[in-house]
């Protein structure tokens, strides 16, 4: 299965959920301002909330997504205060018909002292299992 990574990690969130699944898929845990170069099986996209909506960057590289190169999309992602990206992911993803997975994975994030301390260890645990369980169907 040829898998890729792209993320947008303002206070480094995503970018450390990124790396774990880079860690179990065996792929580059890339940002968004790379583009996707060639046909991916499944592409997972994570990003966090910031302000009530994910950042324009992520928007930008959904919008330069070749639909045909993308058979799958895994979204991820972790937020402070609204209960996940995935549905602002997905809306955008599917507006270019983009195929989402159903499975997705969200955790809390910190900001300031809400939250504090997360993704932590657990959280990212948890998401490796997640994304083995992506891997092996």
């Amino acid at each position: 299965m040829k898998t890729a990574i792209r993320y947008y990690s303002k206070f480094g969130h995503s970018k450390q959920m990124a790396e774990a699944i880079a860690e179990v898929a065996g792929a580059k845990a890339l940002p968004v301002s790379e583009p996707l170069t060639e046909p991916v099986d499944v592409l997972f996209l994570g990003a966090g909330v910031f302000l009530g909506k994910v950042n324009a960057a992520v928007g930008e590289f959904i919008g330069k997504l070749d639909p045909s190169a993308v058979k799958c999309v895994v979204c991820f992602g972790s937020s402070a205060i609204v209960a996940s990206p995935v549905p602002m992911l997905r809306k955008m993803l599917e507006s270019r018909g983009i195929a989402v997975a159903e499975q997705s994975f969200s955790c809390k994030g910190s900001m300031g002292p809400v939250h504090a301390g997360h993704p932590d260890a657990k959280d990212l645990e948890d998401f490796r299992n997640f994304v083995r369980g992506i891997c092996a169907e």
